[in-house]
């Protein structure tokens, strides 16, 4: 019988069980801590903006830009359709978060019509007439002469903070700024109609770019756009915002406020039935 001969360099060694080549050895430490960190970092939750606190100031501070403690602001309302233009000049006043008096100028035939909050009531004042109505909680969503703004924007009885939960969804670069996005979603309890409010901030100076308004069926009704942003009253404000129906193309109303003054002493009387008539 012939044996065949393995020549000695051939033969490869064979790692007996448990033996790890040096190599192995090495890089088994490092292969063990990478996989424990991405573990980690799958199981750990992932933090997105600014802490829940940070982010109801912001959107706080977004609901009240053009109010502050006490303002005192000359605005421009325009309302454009695809059928007509009207532009209406007013002054509004407002102290705290439940005093808003507005009271128009122009056109002549509208001048003297006014809008009073006084804590949980509102009233509006038809000179025509002389007549002085209150407004229903119903129809706090009724549009406001005619305009795509409706009572509770001109007056804002709601309020952000208070009756809506907030959620930061983004926080990055869009169109070369970076920005906050925010979902606000309503309380249970909230009396409020929208059921979902979208906000994009401007993380640099928390002005608001845009606010999209979305019904309880989901889909989206309106969106504000603001824009010119200017120092009014020694503070940054956005002095031009649009609103847009989503189902009337071609409709807007704009708000244009050409002078604001913060934190001033407003009579008492200012917010009152008697001063709501002009007298």
């Amino acid at each position: 019988m012939l044996t065949r001969t393995v020549p000695q360099a051939s033969r490869r060694p064979r790692a007996s069980a448990g033996c790890t080549p040096p190599c192995s050895r090495l890089l088994r430490p490092a292969l063990l801590a990478l996989l424990g960190c991405a573990c980690l970092a799958a199981q750990a939750p992932q933090e997105r903006g600014p802490a829940p606190e940070e982010a109801r100031r912001i959107i706080d501070h977004v609901d009240r830009i053009l109010r502050g403690d006490s303002s005192r602001g000359s605005v421009e309302m325009f309302v454009v359709t695809p059928e007509w233009k009207r532009l209406t000049r007013m002054i509004i006043w407002s102290e705290g978060a439940d005093k808003v008096l507005i009271r128009v100028g122009l056109p002549k035939k509208d001048e003297g019509t006014a809008t009073l909050r006084a804590g949980g009531n509102i009233w509006n004042y038809l000179p025509k007439i002389d007549r002085v109505i209150r407004v229903p909680t119903s129809m706090m969503m009724a549009s406001w002469m005619g305009s795509h703004l409706t009572n509770d924007d001109l007056v804002k009885e709601s309020r952000l903070v208070r009756d809506y939960d907030i959620k930061t969804t983004f926080e990055g670069p869009r169109d070369g700024v970076a920005v906050y996005e925010f979902v606000l979603t309503p309380k249970p309890e909230a009396p409020v109609v929208w059921g979902r409010i979208d906000y994009l901030v401007r993380k640099g100076d928390l002005m608001p770019v845009w606010a999209k308004f979305y019904g309880e069926d989901g889909a989206l009704k309106r969106t504000a756009a603001f824009s010119d942003y200017m120092k009014m009253g020694g503070r940054l404000v956005p002095a031009r915002m649009r609103m847009t129906p989503q189902d009337k193309p071609g409709d807007y109303t704009e708000l244009h406020y050409l002078s604001l003054e913060f934190d001033l002493a407003i009579a008492a009387k200012t917010f009152s039935l008697n001063a709501l008539k002009g007298l």
